[in-house]
């Protein structure tokens, strides 16, 4: 859903009221694409009339990712970027080293092997984290679109 105006679903998960700055942060986080950080996000934010502070940024992403409305991935320095969750639920992306630019994979296998694991080791509320990571075709500089025919 690319929806501007923030999910019901998610304002009741974040608790606490919400303020115009939260709502102009779940905003901008709405139109991005891909990944962003969070200084990237708070940058983006200074282009709108509504300044939004870089802890009130920081603070409601991590609200959204308690509520589970965000996937967050690393970056190569480490630093967590932050994408939408889409209203199926939560997905596994491959990510371009180089542009950051992301993509959704197929990730059943994973899944399926989480739940196994969790069902024969007896754990509950199991979590993962699966990262892959590469170089888009634009990117790469053995290709036509990377650069080098």
């Amino acid at each position: 859903m690319n929806d501007l105006a923030p999910r019901r679903a998610e304002r009741g998960r974040l608790g606490g009221r919400t303020t115009r700055q939260r709502s102009a942060v779940l905003r901008v986080l709405d139109a991005c694409t891909d990944f962003v950080s969070a200084q990237a996000l708070h940058d983006r934010l200074a282009t709108t009339d509504l300044p939004v502070g870089l802890a009130t940024v920081y603070r409601t992403l991590r609200e959204l990712e308690r509520a589970g409305c965000v996937d967050v991935v690393r970056d190569e320095t480490g630093e967590r970027r932050y994408r939408k969750r889409p209203d199926d639920g939560h997905r596994h992306y491959l990510i371009c080293r180089v542009c950051g630019r992301s993509r959704p994979v197929e990730s059943e296998a994973v899944e399926e092997w989480a739940e196994h694991t969790a069902r024969i080791t007896g754990y509950a509320a199991v979590e993962h984290i699966v990262e892959l990571t590469g170089i888009c075709a634009p990117c790469r500089p053995d290709t036509a679109e990377g650069g080098k025919a």
